[in-house]
């Protein structure tokens, strides 16, 4: 009983309780039809916020202000970068995988440069850097889609024994972040940082080189995200990563991540990316307007992390 209280407690179940809700609620208004598809579909939508979540969710770890709001341009440049290396061919998958990863890891390590040789806020450098790397990704595909390998393609929809395999690889993945989280001495030393930034150099924790892991781990995410969306949604385009901006920082904090630095969770993002998702398609089954859907949404993330920050 002491387990199942604490268990309740953790904000990290906010996600799901609230995802479950919404489920219910949108399997109601559909009168019982299709709860299992709907469920299906907000998983495969939700596995690209998990992504992006999960990097963001060690750069918010390592200390009160750190944020990285070059997510979304970062997941459109590796994109295009990748798409074009790749010309739709399935034999370049694995340059186009290491094109994307890599722009991640070097925008993360320029975000962490900005942020230490300028002294300026996280919120302000990323931020910058973002523009630049959309410019850079306008002049790398204009106006235009790039599509991606068939191979690509088919493997982000793959189905074995009923089950998506992408959704079987992220949650690995989650899990094997909550490790890293839990059980490592990089993950102690993030959670120490984050907590006490002083404390912890005292103690000889590498806060700065913690910090920097973090900012390219949050990048290298983003550029995964990127070169697998591409591949879901039929190519790199200019606007694929918009709805990451706070949404990266949403699953985050609603799953578990302190905002104040010195906590987080993975696995509790994916109840928060599924119940974002579930309210995109809850909205969409009301038929709301376009225009309203992205207020009442907008509205939810922001509540959603003043809620979870106030719990911090």
């Amino acid at each position: 009983m002491r387990r199942l209280r604490a268990a309740v407690a953790d904000p990290a179940m906010l996600g799901f309780a609230a995802a479950a809700l919404l489920w219910a609620a949108t399997v109601a208004l559909a009168r019982g039809q299709g709860g299992l598809e709907t469920l299906a579909v907000a998983l495969s939508f939700a596995i690209f916020a998990v992504t992006v979540g999960t990097g963001q969710m060690f750069v918010i770890a390592s200390g009160p202000g750190n944020i990285d709001l070059s997510s979304p341009a970062v997941l459109t440049l590796a994109a295009y970068v990748a798409m074009d290396a790749m010309h739709g061919a399935d034999a370049l998958l694995p340059l186009g995988l290491v094109l994307a990863v890599g722009v991640g890891l070097l925008a993360g390590v320029g975000n962490f440069v900005l942020i230490r040789s300028l002294a300026i806020p996280p919120i302000i450098a990323t931020l910058a850097s973002s523009f630049v790397l959309q410019s850079l990704a306008m002049n790398a595909g204009g106006e235009s889609t790039i599509k991606p390998p068939p191979l690509l393609a088919d493997f982000t929809v793959l189905h074995l024994f009923g089950v998506q395999v992408l959704l079987v690889l992220g949650i690995a993945g989650s899990i094997l972040a909550q490790l890293v989280i839990g059980r490592t001495i990089f993950g102690r030393h993030l959670l120490a940082a984050g907590q006490n930034e002083r404390a912890a150099r005292l103690a000889g924790v590498p806060a700065g080189r913690i910090r920097l892991i973090a900012y390219v781990v949050s990048g290298g995410l983003a550029g995964l995200a990127g070169f697998l969306l591409a591949g879901f949604t039929g190519g790199a385009a200019l606007n694929m990563g918009d709805s990451y901006l706070m949404e990266s920082v949403a699953v985050a904090v609603l799953g578990g991540t302190s905002v104040a630095g010195g906590r987080a969770n993975a696995i509790g993002i994916w109840g928060a990316a599924l119940f974002l998702s579930l309210l995109a398609t809850l909205l969409n089954a009301s038929g709301v307007d376009a225009g309203w859907r992205f207020i009442l949404s907008g509205l939810t993330i922001v509540a959603v992390v003043c809620f979870a920050s106030d719990r911090a």
